[in-house]
């Protein structure tokens, strides 16, 4: 499995914007977030999310974002084999 690809497009005093490209058969790695965050879907697709107390797909919706509290754990696949899934992430200093 391959790693997603962070590229940090803003970082200062009050937020952090980073794109996140998820080619197919990609993840993250898990982490935890120390900010409240917000996801803004750039692609339509879906995500697995392996969490402390299970796993889950999302459904990403282009231009349908929501948001997430610090403190959050998770690792974050792309389960497709054909579609890559890309976001734009959103962290609240």
């Amino acid at each position: 499995m391959d790693d997603a690809t962070p590229t940090q497009l803003i970082d200062n005093d009050r937020v952090r914007v980073t794109e996140w490209k998820f080619p197919p058969d990609s993840h993250t790695g898990w982490h935890r977030h120390e900010m409240d965050y917000v996801v803004v879907p750039v692609t339509n697709g879906q995500l697995h999310l392996k969490e402390p107390d299970g796993e889950r797909t999302i459904e990403l919706v282009l231009g349908s974002p929501y948001f997430r509290e610090e403190g959050v754990e998770h690792d974050v696949i792309n389960p497709s084999e054909t579609s890559e899934v890309i976001f734009i992430e959103v962290e609240m200093k």
